[in-house]
């Protein structure tokens, strides 16, 4: 039985998840001091505040893959790789949308009477809560598969 290796790997994804979530608050909130420092903005700190998250979000992902390949390779567990391979392509998705989010939020800041700016901020935001949907959903299916053959 390979159940418990299975949830254990699981574990741990849910401790990278988390570990995900407090880079993605820090990113949010260095953005939010440089938009702050606006019309002079510190763009060496937010510059290198994007270097290490961006180290960070290296680092969890490629140990989010090796999860995958050892619940496909030793686990037999297909199943759970591919939620892990959806979340992966979704994590992605989000961490795009947040650069871009960020870029049009300073635009937007920058040339307030450019109602397009205002626009493309809003539509970001809407992409990127149907994003994070998706990763809820992912997880909860991965959640309930592991579960299942339990």
């Amino acid at each position: 039985m390979t159940g418990e290796p299975v949830q254990a790997l699981l574990r741990r994804l849910r401790a990278l998840q988390g570990e995900r979530a407090e880079a993605y608050r820090l990113l949010e909130q260095g953005h939010r001091a440089y938009l702050s420092s606006a019309p002079h903005y510190d763009f060496p700190r937010y510059r290198q505040l994007v270097h290490e998250i961006t180290v960070a979000f290296n680092s969890i992902s490629r140990e989010v893959l090796s999860i995958a390949g050892r619940l496909q390779d030793e686990l037999a567990r297909p199943d759970l790789a591919q939620h892990l391979s959806r979340l992966q392509e979704r994590e992605q998705e989000k961490l795009q949308l947040t650069a871009r989010l960020q870029l049009a939020q300073q635009q937007a800041q920058d040339q307030p009477h450019v109602d397009a700016h205002q626009q493309e901020v809003q539509e970001l935001k809407h992409k990127l809560i149907k994003t994070i949907e998706a990763i809820s959903e992912i997880l909860q299916d991965l959640k309930y598969d592991s579960e299942e053959a339990e």
